[in-house]
């Protein structure tokens, strides 16, 4: 697990912008990002054990929302040749190896592309591919018409990578009109620098950071 690097200060700063000490359940989604194989697995393309050990904790965020009435969605970062799904060339320099591994893995069918053994999907939750590192921008889901059938005006962010598509998952959803909650010990990057950094500027501008503890609290409550 990271070990947790984030100031009081830019706790406190935060709050002025986003603090949330009430939640309505029937009205959260966890947007659990990302928890595929590939990311998890040692031996995967971008197998990382901060990731593994965070599975605990956003199956319990998971149950204990869904036991309140709230929704839960599993997201797949998923490649993809199709327009528009497709990402630029440039972006994918298939003549590099770890690329052409990293795109295998994350193709649709692939076991990379699964979503790990030990994450507790049920039956009413929703499994979405997306196809950029944010799920709310254009061309990689369907995420906000999810939302809205449902009637969703808030989020907490789980999953990973911290500094990658839950930072710019969090960052859209928040310009979006969403209030974002961040579960600080449910998301993983590749190092606690990366998961720190992240953190703090989401901390300071973008979301609420809590605890799994604290997100628990506030659901029952």
């Amino acid at each position: 697990m990271h070990q947790l690097n984030l100031p009081d200060w830019a706790i406190e700063r935060g709050r002025a912008m986003n603090y949330f000490p009430r939640i309505e359940p029937s009205r959260t989604a966890l947007i659990a990002l990302d928890l595929q194989n590939a990311f998890m697995e040692q031996g995967q393309i971008f197998g990382n054990r901060h990731a593994r050990e965070i599975v605990p904790n956003v199956n319990r965020l998971a149950r204990t929302l869904r036991s309140a009435g709230g929704q839960v969605i599993w997201t797949r970062q998923t490649v993809s040749q199709v327009a528009p799904f497709a990402c630029p060339a440039w972006q994918l320099d298939t003549g590099n190896p770890i690329v052409q591994a990293a795109i295998e893995a994350l193709t649709e069918g692939n076991p990379g592309h699964r979503l790990h053994q030990d994450v507790a999907v049920e039956d009413t939750d929703m499994v979405l591919n997306k196809y950029r590192y944010s799920a709310f921008i254009r061309h990689s889901s369907d995420i906000e018409e999810t939302l809205s059938t449902h009637d969703i005006d808030t989020l907490i962010i789980a999953g990973t990578l911290t500094n990658v598509c839950c930072e710019s998952s969090a960052r859209d959803a928040y310009m979006l009109g969403y209030r974002v909650l961040f579960a600080s010990d449910a998301t993983a990057a590749v190092t606690d620098a990366e998961h720190n950094a992240a953190l703090l500027n989401l901390a300071l501008n973008f979301v609420d950071v809590r605890s799994t503890e604290d997100l628990v609290a506030l659901i029952a409550a």
